[in-house]
Formats: C-alpha cells, sequence, structure tokens
C-alpha cells in the first residue's frame, strides 16, 4: 500500500499543476482520459464474458491497436491509475477448476466489487498483449506499483494452489470469479519485470572471481592455463579472507534460516517455489517463450523438473528415486507436480537417506541469481546455472556420472566426500550429448583419481567430462553436522561459445564480404561458391569432433578479456584462434563433409541443422540479388538437395573451388572482425537469459 499511497500523491500533486492551466487545456486532458477510459472498461466487460476465442481476439486486437501510438507521460499515467485502484478492497480470493485440468489454469474468484476485479482482467489482459516496446513505455514507477498489487494477489493465490485449497461445482457463489487464472496472473507479473535490472551493481565479477580463484590474478591465469577443461582442484576457505569475499553466500545461507534448523524446515522452503520451465537453448525472443508455456507457468515443483529426491544404493551403486519407487506403476506417465502432502514427504524422503536435490536455484534466490550471473561473465557465457543438494549423514545422493558442463562445489553447510576421475577419453563432452551413467566396471582403474573433503567454505572444480560421485559421513568425534548442503554453479558452454562456434562465426562474417565476388545461384560458379562455403561449416564441425580445443569454451566476451585487450587473456584467445585457422587450412576434409552431407540428405535431415543459429547473425535479412541462399540458414531440405545434386555433379570442379575458398577464408579472416560479431551475438543470448531470469525471480519475491 505504500507504493499505491506514494504514487496516488505525485498522481494528485500533478493534476493540481494541469489544474493551474488553461480551461482549455483541461478540456483537451478530460477528453483524452475518457478517450482512455472507455476502451479499457469496454475491455473489462469484454473480458468478462463467457471468453470465446473470437472474443479474446477481439479484445486483444483493441487492446493492441489501443497501445500501438505514442502514449504520453500523463496518458500512461491515467491507464495505470486505474488499474491500481484495484487495490481500494483487501485481497480476498479462492480457486476454481476451469475447462483446463492444468492447475495452472485454475480461475481466481474474489470477494471485492465487480468494477475492480474487471479493471484487474482488463489490465492483465492488457500487459500480457504487450510487445517488448510497449512494456517499456510504461514508467518504471507506475510499473512497480502494479507489480506490488499483482504480488498481492499471487502471494494468496499460490498458497491456496499448494494447499490445494480449490473450490468445487456449485461453491462461492458469493463470489466474484473472473477469467483471470494463476498462469494469467503469473504472466503478468513475469513480464512488468523482464526489463527491470534485479541486482544493479550490488557485486562485481570480480569479488566472485576471489572467491573461487584464490584472491590474486595470477592464481586466476594458473587455473585457466593449467586447470580448466582438464584437471580438477580445490580451493580451501582462507580465514584472511576480506569479509566481502569470504561471505557472498551470507544472504543466501540467511534464507535458509538458521543452519541448526535447516533440514527441518525443508518443506516449508518447497512450498514457496515454483516450477521453472526450460527454455529452448536458441530461443532469442523471450515473449515467444511466453507463447509456448502459456497456461503452464506458475505451476508448483515438478518432480524430475524442478526437484530430484534420490539415493544411490549401496550395494548395487544404483539410483533409487523416491518418487518413482513410491508411485503407482500402472499410472500414466504424466509429469508429477507436487502437491503439500508430496513436499512433507520430501522431509521424511531425506530422514530416510535420500538427498533433495533442487534445480534452478539462481531463478529463485537473488543472491545465487546474482552470483551465477557474475561467474558467467568470467568464462564469456550468457549464464550460468545453480542447484542445490541436501545430503542427509551416511548416504550418497547421485550415482557416479559425468556433467556436460563445468561446475563449481560451493560448500554451505557441513562436509562431503568428494572422488573425481580424470576424462575416460580426453575429449570434452558437448552440451545435450547423451551422458551415459557410469558404474565401477566402466572406470579404468589405472587413470587417475583425486579425493577431495569439501568443509564449510570450500569450493571444488570439476571440469565437464570427468565422473565423480560423493557422499556424507557422520563423524562425532570432529563435532561435523553429518548432513550436507552445497550449491553446484554450473556453466554450460553452449554451441556458439564454444571455439568451434566463434570458428563458424568467423566464417560466416567473412562469407558476407564476399558477395560482389560471387555470381548468381542460376550459375554453376554460384552454386560451386555456395556450397563450397557451407561445406566449410561442415569440415569445422568434423575437425570439432576430433580436435578438443575446438570444444573448449570461448572466453573472447569474458569480463576480463573485454576490459583489457591488451591483457594475458585476450593474448591467449588470439593464440588459439591462430592454432585454430592452421588446423582448419591444413585438414582437407572434402571427401569426409561430402559424405556427411549426403547421409545427413539420404535420412531426409537437414545436415546445417546444428549451426541454424547462425541466422541470428543475419536478422537484419541483407538482400543481395541472387544470393539471398547464401545467407539463409532457413532454406528447405528439397532446395538443399536440389543445389547439392548439381555440386555432385561437378564434384571436380567442386573440391577445387572448396580449396580456393578455405585457402582464402583463412588468410583473410580477421579476427577483431569476428569478435565484435560474437559478442553481438553474445550480448543477443545473455539478453533473453536475464530477461527470463528477472521474470522468475519475480515470481519468487513474494
Amino acid at each position: 500500500m505504500e507504493h499505491l499511497q506514494e504514487f496516488k500523491k505525485k498522481n494528485n500533486n500533478g493534476n493540481r499543476k494541469r489544474k493551474s492551466q488553461s480551461h482549455s487545456n483541461a478540456g483537451n486532458t478530460d477528453r483524452r482520459s475518457n478517450t482512455l477510459t472507455f476502451p479499457l472498461l469496454m475491455a473489462a466487460a469484454l473480458s468478462h464474458s463467457q471468453t470465446n476465442t473470437n472474443t479474446r481476439t477481439v479484445v486483444k486486437d483493441c487492446l493492441t491497436k489501443f497501445l500501438s501510438h505514442p502514449i504520453q507521460p500523463h496518458e500512461a499515467t491515467c491507464i495505470l491509475f486505474a488499474f491500481l485502484e484495484v487495490q481500494g478492497s483487501s485481497t480476498l480470493i479462492s480457486l476454481s477448476t476451469g475447462d483446463d485440468v492444468n492447475i495452472a489454469s485454475l480461475r481466481i474468484g474474489f470477494q471485492k466489487g465487480k468494477l475492480p476485479v474487471l479493471l484487474l482482467n482488463a489490465a492483465i489482459i492488457l500487459i500480457n498483449t504487450c510487445n517488448i516496446e510497449q512494456l517499456r513505455k510504461i514508467p518504471s514507477k507506475l510499473s512497480e506499483c502494479f507489480s506490488v498489487s499483482l504480488k498481492e494477489v499471487w502471494r494468496e493465490a499460490h498458497k491456496k494452489m499448494i494447499n490445494s485449497d480449490i473450490l468445487g461445482a456449485g461453491q462461492g457463489m458469493n463470489l466474484y470469479f473472473s477469467n483471470i487464472t494463476i498462469s494469467d496472473l503469473a504472466e503478468s507479473i513475469f513480464r512488468l519485470s523482464i526489463n527491470v535490472d534485479q541486482f544493479p551493481a550490488l557485486m562485481s565479477s570480480n569479488i566472485v572471481e576471489r572467491r573461487i580463484f584464490w584472491s590474486s590474478e595470477d592464481d586466476f591465469k594458473h587455473f585457466i592455463l593449467n586447470q580448466w577443461e582438464v584437471l580438477p582442484c580445490v580451493v580451501r576457505r582462507f580465514s584472511s579472507a576480506s569479509l566481502e569475499v569470504d561471505e557472498i553466500f551470507t544472504s543466501f545461507m540467511q534464507s535458509l534460516y538458521f543452519k541448526d534448523s535447516f533440514p527441518s524446515v525443508l518443506s516449508s522452503i518447497l512450498q514457496d517455489l515454483i516450477s521453472y520451465l526450460p527454455i529452448d537453448s536458441d530461443e532469442l525472443d523471450i515473449l515467444n517463450f511466453l507463447m509456448e508455456v502459456r497456461n503452464k507457468l506458475g505451476c508448483p515443483l515438478i518432480n524430475e523438473q524442478d526437484i530430484r529426491v534420490l539415493r544411490t544404493d549401496n550395494q548395487f551403486k544404483q539410483e533409487v528415486h523416491f518418487f518413482q519407487e513410491n508411485s503407482d506403476s500402472c499410472r500414466v506417465k504424466t509429469p508429477h507436480v507436487l502437491c503439500l502432502d508430496d513436499m512433507l514427504k520430501c522431509q521424511e524422503a531425506y530422514n530416510d537417506g535420500y538427498t533433495v536435490a533442487l534445480r534452478g536455484m539462481e531463478f529463485r534466490f537473488e543472491r545465487v541469481a546474482l552470483i551465477a550471473d557474475r561467474l558467467a561473465s568470467i568464462f564469456g557465457q550468457p549464464s550460468a546455472g545453480a542447484n542445490m543438494y541436501l545430503t542427509p549423514p551416511n548416504s550418497q545422493g547421485l550415482a557416479r556420472h559425468y556433467d556436460d558442463h563445468f561446475v563449481f562445489v560451493c560448500q554451505i553447510f557441513g562436509s562431503k566426500q568428494w572422488k573425481i576421475f580424470s576424462q575416460p577419453n580426453g575429449q570434452l563432452p558437448r552440451l545435450y550429448d547423451p551422458c551415459n551413467i557410469l558404474n565401477n566396471e566402466t572406470i579404468d582403474s589405472t587413470r587417475d583419481c583425486y579425493n577431495f573433503f569439501l568443509n564449510e567454505g570450500d569450493v571444488l572444480y570439476i571440469p565437464r567430462g570427468c565422473p565423480h560421485e560423493a557422499c556424507t559421513h557422520c563423524d562425532k568425534q570432529d563435532g561435523s553436522v553429518g548432513f550436507s548442503l552445497h550449491l553446484t554453479l554450473g556453466v554450460e558452454v553452449e554451441p556458439p561459445f564454444e571455439w568451434e562456434g566463434f570458428m563458424h562465426i568467423a566464417l560466416f562474417c567473412w562469407n558476407r564480404t564476399q558477395h560482389h565476388c560471387h555470381p548468381s545461384l542460376k550459375s554453376l560458379s554460384g552454386i560451386l561458391n555456395v556450397m563450397s562455403t557451407r561445406l566449410l561449416h561442415i569440415v569445422i564441425g568434423l575437425i570439432g569432433n576430433s580436435d578438443p580445443a575446438f570444444r573448449k569454451a570461448c572466453l573472447v566476451a569474458a569480463a576480463s578479456s573485454q576490459s583489457n585487450t591488451n591483457s594475458w587473456l585476450d593474448q591467449c584467445q588470439r593464440t588459439i584462434f591462430s592454432y585454430l585457422i592452421n588446423k582448419i587450412s591444413r585438414e582437407p576434409r572434402f571427401q569426409e563433409a561430402l559424405k556427411s552431407v549426403e547421409a545427413a540428405i539420404e535420412r531426409n535431415e537437414d545436415p546445417f541443422q546444428q549451426i541454424k543459429w547462425l541466422r541470428y547473425l543475419n536478422q537484419e535479412r541483407e538482400s543481395v540479388e541472387g544470393h539471398d541462399w547464401d545467407l539463409d540458414w532457413d532454406v528447405g531440405s528439397t532446395e538443399i538437395k536440389d543445389i547439392f545434386a548439381v555440386y555432385v555433379e561437378y564434384k571436380e570442379m567442386a573440391e577445387r573451388v572448396f580449396m580456393d575458398v578455405k585457402s582464402k577464408f583463412c588468410n583473410e579472416v580477421s579476427y577483431d572482425d569476428v569478435t565484435a560479431n560474437y559478442k553481438l551475438l553474445h550480448e543477443k543470448y545473455e539478453e533473453v537469459r536475464k530477461q527470463y531470469m528477472n521474470g522468475m525471480l519475480s515470481l519468487h519475491s513474494i
């Protein structure tokens, strides 16, 4: 209510100022206000009807046109003031089932007057119809005020949803039921937060770097040059560390209540959380994502997606999953949404030796989000994730396995014993490649094995591809608490941000400068040039399958690299680039690439599917007459097949053109030209990830 009172005070001051203007100006203002209020009320009335598809389309079209004109500050104030008037009475709500069995589609009923609910309904439709630019037009203070109003409703709705406090048919006759659903409400809160900086300048990446990688630039340099992506290592907590550096996890620890009572409040913590719905790795439009998850956003935790409750059997060394073990095996395999009873069972499972693993902690706790964001910037990646693992005494959670991303294990409470093996084949696993669960027999006993015992405050680095397992002990003699709570900060190296991705971008950018040299695709020479360039992309991928350097994370967009182009890190990146160019120059691979494309076409697959993300470098859709296919990465399989058939028909000539294209690329490509485009792509990915993180954090900040 303080936000609303502050807003009303400012609004009233503005009204008094406008009253001092001429009578003519006042009349114009009144007419503008009436013009705004009428369609708003009309939309509210329409939205309250038994909304069929046509009606909702009319409402959305009306509101979209309404916002398509430039909104003046006082006009936006008028709109949001009407929204905020919904706060006129206390938030008392109930939930009722709708036509959809999805829990996020529950309808919200209010114990308040009809007009405020109609206005709220219209406001939610309005917000959920806005594009990004229209959302930016809403003044930040007004957006904040309305978010407070929505979160009051969200808090009550979430509580009733978790408790399964849902009215049946014929109940709640004294309530005013709107067409607002759980997901509608969640989407509005999400949308109003996507352009908000959740943590402006609260922590520099340097603080995270000093906490995880000792305290000096030389220590970080040693880590990058000698251990990163190769060897595990542990950083012990130093008593001499500064308070600022040593306590970067303090506020997160405090949010989990006190150390001595933490495990006992597990179910209470779970009740405050909602499911984070996966966003596609190449999704660069947050509104597309919201369209895909409509009617799902805002639902409680989902088993095996948000939370896993499991233990490893000591005898067979296999994972036992609590909810699968205790479920009806005949039940249809549908997502298991946790109810209150399930959350209470998580506490029981923990007491029986099960580990509780929570994914997506960066979307639930602001401090963890801040640390993950800074860690991502250190390694030049768009985002980083965080999972939490609570393991009881004398227990092992996950069985031995390896990850397709590198992690930093931060021991928050208690202690844990870790066993880490070197990479089985010396090759880094790619993101989303199948990860085989490993057992004792599949580990070569002659390979290096590292043992680490983590105490509170220690940080363990595990390279991707290194098999590992961990367990707790309970040694009463050393006074340990027995249980363990740790965070794993994971950094996924996505395809565009591996060194292989950098080389694809290099070829794409170089090729874009060659259009004046390319004849039309209607000619044989045009087809040979275009397909040779495409084939060189295939060659880069083939080399990347065998050379580990291509799979390493590219640090060109890393914070320290960008801040100083003469730094050791920048020079290191230039050296790697030169090595990769020389590697491409030396490797012919023409025949192998040709067979790869041919095999994909025979399987009716797109041979260039793995690098479709390159289209984001050409969103302006540059048009050079006769050469659009050369830039368009969304062409159909039939067109690819036809052009490839011509290319193969003139195979000897095609190989000569291919070698010429490769030679010119390797001799002419400029590292500095590529970095500009690479960083631009990185910014696009980073922007969407932060919008997603902001939206999810806003749904947890209630």
